[in-house]
C-alpha cells in the first residue's frame, strides 16, 4: 500500500489473489508476514505521479502530545481515532503528518503500532541506528508494554497469565481478523498477556451498564489485536471494541459518555539507543476515559 500509491486498494488486492505479487517466487496472500531477506515480485503497475503528489500534498501537518524527546526518538501520545499510517482505507496517519509538520527532519520512522482506536504512548525513531536498537528491543520482548483496558464484566483474581497462540485472518472484504487457536494450528502464533486487576466497578443499573473491571494488561508477544482477543476469550470483552466486543453493550455506552474503545498504552519500559539508560513512560488516561469511570480507579 505504501509503494503503491494511487493504486486503488481494490485492485492491490485483486493482484495478490490472482498471484501476480510474489513471494521468494511463490504466491502469497494479502495477510502473508514479509521477512529480511525475502523477495517480492510487483507486477508493472502504472502509479500516477499527480496521485501521489496530490495525496502527499493533501497530508496536514500535525504535532502530538509529547512524553519525551531528544535527538534519537520522540515518543508521543497517540490521540484515539488516529491511524500510525496511512494504507487499508486511510489516507494518512501520525507519521506522515509528522513528517509534513517537520520537513526539516532527516528521518522520521514508526518504531512500532497501535491499532487506529488505541490511544498511548508510540515511539518514532529519529535516527536509522535508534530505530534497529529499538525495534530489535521490541522483537526481543526486552520492552515492558501495559495497557489499561476496562472490559465487561467483574474480574475474579487480582493476577492472570494467558497464555493461547492466535490466527490471523482477512476477511472476504480484506479486513484483518484475530481469533483464538490450538497449538498444533500451522498457523498459530503463541501470545502471552499478563492480566493485573486495578479495580472491579459495580454494575450502574440505572445507566444499563453492566459490573465492569479496569485491568492493567502487560504483553509480552506483539500480536495483532492480541490483547482485544485474549480478553474477549475469557469472557471479557473490552468496552467499546467494534470488533471483538459486546455489540449490545456497546450500543449503550456513547449514551453514558463512552463513544470509543476503552484501550490505552498507559507505560512503556525500554532501554534507550544511545545511553543504555532504561527508561519508563506514562501516558495517563485521556479525559474522556478518565471521565466514564469512577474517581477513586483513576490514580
Amino acid at each position: 500500500m505504501r509503494h503503491l500509491k494511487g493504486v486503488p486498494k481494490t485492485h492491490v488486492y485483486r493482484i495478490i489473489r490472482s498471484g501476480e505479487v510474489r513471494v521468494n517466487k511463490g504466491r502469497a496472500s494479502a495477510d502473508a508476514r514479509v521477512q529480511a531477506g525475502d523477495q517480492v515480485r510487483l507486477p508493472p503497475l502504472r502509479v500516477s505521479e499527480k496521485i501521489e503528489e496530490k495525496a502527499q500534498q493533501a497530508v496536514p501537518g500535525r504535532e502530538f502530545p509529547i512524553l519525551f524527546e531528544d535527538e534519537y526518538l520522540i515518543a508521543i501520545d497517540k490521540p484515539a481515532g488516529v491511524a500510525v499510517h496511512g494504507g487499508s482505507g486511510v489516507s494518512f496517519g501520525v507519521i506522515e503528518q509528522l513528517r509534513r509538520a517537520r520537513p526539516q527532519a532527516p528521518l522520521l520512522e514508526l518504531v512500532h503500532r497501535l491499532d487506529r482506536e488505541t490511544s498511548g504512548i508510540l515511539l518514532v525513531a529519529k535516527k536509522r541506528s535508534a530505530l534497529k536498537h529499538l525495534q530489535d528491543q521490541f522483537r526481543e520482548r526486552e520492552t515492558g508494554k501495559t495497557y489499561l483496558a476496562l472490559v465487561q464484566g467483574a474480574w475474579m483474581g487480582k493476577h492472570k497469565v494467558i497464555d493461547l497462540p492466535l490466527h490471523k485472518y482477512l476477511q472476504a472484504d480484506g479486513e484483518r481478523r484475530v481469533r483464538v487457536t490450538t497449538p498444533d494450528d500451522p498457523d498459530a502464533m503463541r501470545a502471552i498477556t499478563l492480566v493485573q486487576l486495578r479495580q472491579n466497578l459495580p454494575a450502574r443499573p440505572a445507566q444499563g451498564l453492566p459490573a465492569m473491571a479496569l485491568l492493567e494488561v502487560t504483553i509480552k508477544t506483539g500480536r495483532t489485536h492480541q490483547i482485544r482477543v485474549h480478553l474477549a476469550s475469557q469472557g471479557h470483552p473490552i468496552a467499546g471494541d467494534d470488533k471483538y466486543g459486546d455489540f449490545d453493550l456497546n450500543r449503550r455506552l456513547p449514551k453514558q459518555g463512552l463513544k470509543r474503545m476503552f484501550l490505552h498504552a498507559w507505560r512503556l519500559q525500554f532501554t534507550h539507543p544511545a545511553s543504555g539508560e532504561r527508561l519508563e513512560l506514562r501516558a495517563e488516561l485521556p479525559p474522556e476515559l478518565a471521565a466514564f469511570i469512577l474517581p477513586p480507579a483513576v490514580t
